[in-house]
């Protein structure tokens, strides 16, 4: 180890080492991209998100996105793009079309150096997109100290004007959220701590959202489990949320037919048709102003979802739930 002794009695401190990412990462698809699907909190630490990745090489159209996922404090779609080099335009026009491909919210170019002006236009798209579509850009290297095991090093070089503004209030708990956004938070936070608790699996997250619902994976593109505090009250559910509206369609109806006789008339099934979503839902009475009833509602949301769960393991799992 290289150490820099100033004088008696200091410390003695090894020399940071900075790598190049090939050295760590030999192959952009069959090394960087499996580690970034198993080390989605490094990513999810620097863009302020509750980050699941759920899925590499998607299929769009003829194409693979690298990654796919989602925040799941907010239940909004991230996708990535992956480049182990400088960035170039075949890249650029390859996130642009994976974007037209999957409607994301988040969208995500990672790469080892941006060029000046493809940082540009990263900065241009956010200035002219809809304040529902954001655009980052990641510069990804790696150090090390001595013969330490190297350590990934990222570095956010595009984001939204307001982002680190958004994320810094969300940290300090002082959102534009009202005091029932806080409540939320507060909610699923106990919640997401008595699923672990019971070590039932169904999420990584331990900080809960500060919206309305929770969402929960389901390991599969296009679909989550969801909790939910709505006008109908507490609602368990499973949300079909595939950017092709007639795939939601197609799904909803195969589940409801295989679902239906093992729950007769407890589920509420949802069509929502040419809409960007559609669920099979449990409700019962609740608002997140009843304090008193928060430990009564934590336990009727994981009992509804464990029935949910457990019908759905016993059609096969959610792949066959879908399959006609």
């Amino acid at each position: 180890m290289t150490s820099v002794d100033a004088g008696e009695g200091l410390p003695t401190l090894g020399k940071l080492e900075l790598l190049d990412a090939r050295q760590v990462w030999k192959h952009e698809a069959h090394t960087f991209t499996p580690w970034l699907l198993a080390n989605a909190d490094v990513l999810g630490e620097l863009l302020g998100m509750d980050l699941a990745l759920s899925s590499a090489e998607h299929p769009v159209g003829g194409f693979s996105l690298d990654l796919i996922g989602v925040d799941e404090a907010t239940n909004e779609t991230v996708i990535i793009e992956n480049q182990l080099t400088r960035t170039d335009h075949g890249h650029l026009g390859q996130l642009l079309t994976y974007a037209g491909g999957t409607d994301p919210v988040n969208v995500v170019w990672i790469a080892t150096e941006f060029r000046d002006e493809h940082r540009a236009a990263l900065d241009w798209l956010n200035t002219r997109t809809d304040k529902n579509t954001r655009f980052f850009g990641i510069e990804i290297s790696a150090v090390r100290i001595g013969e330490s095991a190297p350590a990934p090093l990222m570095r956010l070089v595009v984001q939204p004007n307001d982002w680190g503004k958004k994320v810094k209030a969300i940290a300090k708990g002082d959102t534009a959220a009202s005091d029932r956004a806080l409540a939320y938070q507060e909610f699923w936070t106990r919640f997401l701590e008595t699923v672990h608790d019971r070590k039932l699996g169904w999420t990584t997250s331990t900080k809960g959202s500060p919206q309305n619902w929770q969402s929960l994976p389901a390991g599969m593109n296009g679909m989550s489990y969801t909790c939910t505090f709505g006008r109908s009250g507490l609602s368990s559910e499973i949300f079909f949320q595939d950017p092709d509206p007639a795939v939601n369609d197609a799904r909803f109806a195969v589940a409801r037919a295989k679902l239906e006789p093992t729950f007769r008339n407890t589920l509420s099934y949802e069509p929502l048709q040419a809409r960007k979503g559609c669920r099979i839902a449990e409700y019962r009475e609740g608002d997140i102003g009843n304090g008193d009833d928060w430990p009564e509602y934590i336990t009727w949301f994981i009992n509804a979802q464990t029935r949910l769960r457990t019908a759905i393991a016993e059609a096969g799992g959610l792949a066959q739930l879908i399959t006609p």
